[in-house]
């Protein structure tokens, strides 16, 4: 987990949502089904001429780090275990120095049956809000291409992941019914932040990563206690199929 997930917001409602700017311009596609090394927008804080600046960015799905020799593996290095990755040479210093937001409006998880069979759900807040989830960029810079080319950058990022959350840390009953679904249909869960939370986190001031990871993963219980899950149809298991469809709730299988 995360291997799938839904971005359908467009590009002025992130801005506004996240009083961000645009550096560049950039051209960004709703999906339904999101996918490994696929394009999708992320928010950053940058220092600019001594002042904080928020940005939006589009990136891959896959952290490439900047000491790769190509970005084939990115797409191994969809998320980053929030427990081990200031150990990993991948994630460590992108966690002292690139942090980002991920915008989302839920995620897919498969639930196994007996034998081969899946359940794919789909899992989002209940009120249709949007989710933020921690998350890591980097710059890789494709040596073989010229100064002058402006492919020669390639900005990935990673999703942070941990254990899913028990009912015993839960606050209410829903919450601890939200949480019992949860642990059920898989171990882990992308990160998500509140709004007080993603500022911490994405501050390039803060340089206390150890305790940015401790304050997001302390405070994901929270942030996911409004989740809800609904059974999907299996179309989405197939990367080709995108649309609003995706997500509509079906009978599960069991």
């Amino acid at each position: 987990m995360c291997g799938r997930y839904v971005m359908a917001r467009a590009v002025g409602d992130l801005l506004a949502d996240f009083d961000a700017e645009l550096e560049n311009e950039i051209a960004l596609e709703k999906s339904w089904n999101v996918a490994p090394t696929d394009a999708v927008p992320i928010v950053l804080e940058r220092l600019v001429d001594d002042g904080l600046k928020r940005q939006l960015h589009v990136a891959r799905w896959g952290l490439v780090p900047s000491w790769a020799k190509d970005p084939k593996g990115g797409a191994r290095l969809i998320n980053a275990r929030s427990e081990t990755l200031l150990e990993k040479p991948s994630f460590r210093k992108a966690a002292a120095a690139r942090r980002c937001a991920v915008p989302a409006d839920g995620y897919y998880e498969w639930k196994k049956g007996e034998g081969k069979s899946k359940q794919p759900y789909y899992v989002h807040p209940a009120d249709g809000g949007g989710v933020v989830f921690a998350g890591l960029y980097e710059w890789w810079r494709d040596q073989s291409a010229s100064d002058d080319d402006p492919a020669r950058w390639l900005l990935s990022m990673s999703i942070l992941t941990a254990d899913t959350p028990t009912a015993e840390s839960a606050i209410t009953r829903r919450s601890a019914s939200v949480f019992d679904e949860l642990t059920a249909l898989h171990d882990r869960v992308p990160l998500p932040m509140s709004r007080d939370t993603m500022e911490a986190w994405l501050n390039p001031r803060e340089d206390d990563a150890a305790g940015l990871v401790d304050l997001v993963r302390s405070k994901a219980h929270d942030a996911a206690a409004s989740w809800t899950l609904d059974a999907v149809g299996a179309a989405v298991g197939n990367v080709r199929n995108n649309g609003p469809e995706l997500i509509e709730p079906v009978e599960g299988l069991f």
